[in-house]
């Protein structure tokens, strides 16, 4: 198999793991030459071995490049970022990246392009990953899960069946999301949290059940086609 030569995208502790899932994966199976990272900003950004330089670096030597993986752990960075490079480098130098500790059925599973799922991750059936989500260590995923583009789901995070994660979401560690809820896009979920009831787009809830921050919030009941679902009426900043 020929390797491919690839860049991280970031610089900081989650573009570290993401070298560590790759030095993994050639372990197993030698695919990828890991040429060094690059970042949005040097000047956010404190030395490291291997900073190759910027977004510029990245255009200037993109013959040199076949493959791109984001090592960034915002959601909403994750998608600015990828909707810088999509457009000029195209899906196909973005692999989906799974750590060979990972236990998905992989025959029903669909893992679109960059998406990277960690060590430890336990996932059944029918699960769809979108563009540039990531799915963190020891996280558990449900039959039919649905997990947006650019989402991050932070370790010990448990994701039932049937769950939606529009684009864009970020669950905390630990958080426990119940069966076939949604939460809309851009909402964060906080670490520990226990969502009971689905969330509206950029709601922050947290807590045992989880609510709206800062706030007891309410809820609605409303009797759907085929189940009794629930709704927030009210989106807090």
């Amino acid at each position: 198999m020929i390797r491919q030569t690839i860049i991280v995208v970031g610089a900081g502790g989650q573009a570290r793991e993401v070298r560590w899932i790759l030095d993994e994966i050639n372990a197993r199976e030698s695919r990828f030459e890991f040429l060094g990272y690059v970042v949005s900003d040097l000047s956010r950004c404190a030395a490291e071995e291997r900073l190759l330089g910027d977004l510029g670096w990245l255009y200037d030597h993109r013959r040199e490049v076949d493959a791109l993986a984001l090592g960034i752990g915002s959601p909403r960075a994750r998608l600015e970022v990828t909707a810088t490079l999509d457009p000029e480098f195209g899906p196909e130098r973005w692999p989906a990246l799974v750590h060979p500790g990972v236990l998905i059925d992989r025959s029903s599973c669909e893992l679109a392009h960059g998406t990277l799922v960690c060590a430890g991750v336990i996932g059944t059936v029918n699960i769809r990953i979108g563009a540039h989500a990531m799915v963190n260590t020891a996280c558990t995923l449900g039959h039919e899960a649905n997990i947006g583009r650019g989402c991050v789901v932070n370790p010990g995070a448990n994701i039932s069946g049937g769950v939606v994660l529009e684009d864009g979401v970020m669950v905390g560690t630990g958080a426990q999301i119940l069966q076939y809820l949604r939460v809309g896009a851009g909402a964060t979920v906080g670490a520990g949290a226990v969502v009971t009831r689905s969330v509206n787009a950029q709601q922050t809830v947290v807590g045992v059940p989880a609510r709206p921050l800062g706030n007891a919030g309410g809820f609605v009941e409303r009797e759907s086609a085929n189940a009794w679902t629930y709704d927030l009426y009210t989106q807090f900043e």
